[in-house]
């Protein structure tokens, strides 16, 4: 395998990012019930007073609408923001001109010129991971996009990809996968490690588990539309998981067990992203950093995972 620099290592110095997955999406979310579009700018505002700039966004939501509230709440802030967004592998996109097209459209709605991430959402059984980084070469090379990364990608494709970049003298930035207490198939398949041995950085999505890890959802309150069809079996077995969060929240100056969830993650060597709707929710993930769980209080919540997924 050909040694690759290591420039641009950015997301190195990111802690923790945001998604913006409910920004526009109705189907999972309900976007433009319960929550609308000055929600979600408070959440970006929070974010970006918190110092969390990473926000991670994917054509496919909302149609589209992620990336245009995204957009359009860059130009109000006029800040700094690290901007990820992904390809979609349709299966009518069968060629390299056809992910170029994609980024271009991205950054159409988007307004930008460039993003910092480009990631392909997931891997395809009818496109090669080496044409797809063929492809991304070339968006790097227009200046469309800073970094290269994916999303979903096993062990092996993800090899594929570190190495087709590789030739070309670029590194695979990142690999967006499921990461959470409550999943950790990542780490125990070897992906995480695999990821730290090639500096590639391992970005956690869903690491609260659309809510169910903040303690807010039980059995008796289960969480809304498809989230229920997702959870309900899970939900009656996590209760003292929970408990314990809490309680090793409290001897970390009041900590709620979703700041622990992420502060797991974060322990682990990943870089979540979790999402937010409401300034509230923005500055309740924002109190996940700044400290660390203890390695005795990261065992104790690892062995507690354990019991409830075994």
């Amino acid at each position: 395998m050909t040694e690759v620099d290591r420039e641009p290592r950015f997301l190195d110095e990111i802690e923790m990012g945001l998604g913006a997955w409910q920004w526009g999406d109705r189907v999972m979310w309900g976007y433009g019930r319960d929550y609308r579009e000055q929600d979600v700018r408070g959440a970006f505002a929070t974010s970006l007073v918190q110092g969390i700039r990473l926000i991670d966004t994917a054509e496919i939501y909302g149609s589209g609408h992620s990336e245009r509230l995204l957009g359009k709440f860059i130009r109000e802030a006029n800040s700094t923001v690290v901007t990820a967004t992904k390809f979609f592998p349709w299966p009518w996109r069968l060629t390299q001109s056809a992910l170029q097209r994609a980024l271009r459209g991205s950054l159409e709605r988007m307004r930008l010129d460039k993003v910092d991430l480009y990631q392909v959402h997931w891997p395809s059984p009818l496109l090669r991971p080496e044409m797809l980084m063929e492809a991304m070469v070339e968006c790097v090379r227009q200046g469309l996009t800073r970094a290269v990364g994916l999303s979903n990608f096993g062990w092996k494709g993800m090899l594929r990809a570190y190495s087709a970049l590789a030739q070309h003298g670029i590194p695979l930035a990142s690999n967006q996968v499921h990461f959470s207490l409550l999943n950790r198939r990542v780490e125990r398949s070897g992906m995480l490690a695999r990821c730290q041995e090639l500096g590639v950085r391992l970005i956690a999505y869903s690491p609260l588990e659309k809510g169910i890890l903040t303690g807010k959802y039980s059995a008796l309150h289960p969480p809304p539309g498809l989230r229920l069809g997702q959870y309900a079996a899970l939900l009656p077995r996590i209760p003292s998981l929970l408990r314990r969060m809490g309680e090793i929240g409290g001897d970390h100056g009041g900590k709620t067990p979703g700041q622990v969830a992420l502060n797991w993650v974060i322990c682990k060597g990943a870089l979540p992203i979790p999402g937010a709707k409401t300034a509230s929710q923005a500055l309740e993930n924002a109190g996940a950093l700044g400290w660390r769980l203890s390695a005795q209080a990261v065992a104790e919540l690892e062995e507690m995972s354990e019991q409830v997924l075994s």
